[in-house]
């Protein structure tokens, strides 16, 4: 089964996914703890972060170490990191959160 949380990082500028991206989840108590870490795939997934039927409502968030990406790619990016908070209110839904990233630029939405 996989993680009630993932992500799909594209790089618009190559028109490909984002291999190799660090990607860490954490959600806010009174301040935020560490669920799950991991770096995208040859695909630009990540689909382990978080265990199934471990999820509870509360307010997430996903971080995305795109320096490390960009210095990969022999080059740099305007955003060292791109943090994405969002909030899980049912816990029996699948929440997917993609990036799509450029050296200039990312958006985000709440994806299938």
């Amino acid at each position: 089964m996989r993680s009630p949380i993932t992500t799909h990082i594209l790089d618009t500028s190559l028109g490909r996914p984002a291999a190799g991206v660090p990607v860490r989840l954490d959600r806010l108590d009174v301040e935020w703890h560490t669920l799950g870490a991991g770096r995208t795939d040859a695909d630009g997934r990540v689909t382990n972060l978080l265990e199934p039927g471990t999820l509870t409502p509360g307010t997430y968030r996903m971080h995305f170490d795109t320096s490390a990406y960009w210095e990969e790619q022999g080059g740099a990016g305007f955003y060292p990191f791109v943090d994405i908070v969002f909030s899980v209110v049912a816990v029996d839904e699948h929440y997917h959160v993609p990036l799509l990233l450029n050296p200039f630029g990312y958006s985000t939405y709440r994806g299938s």
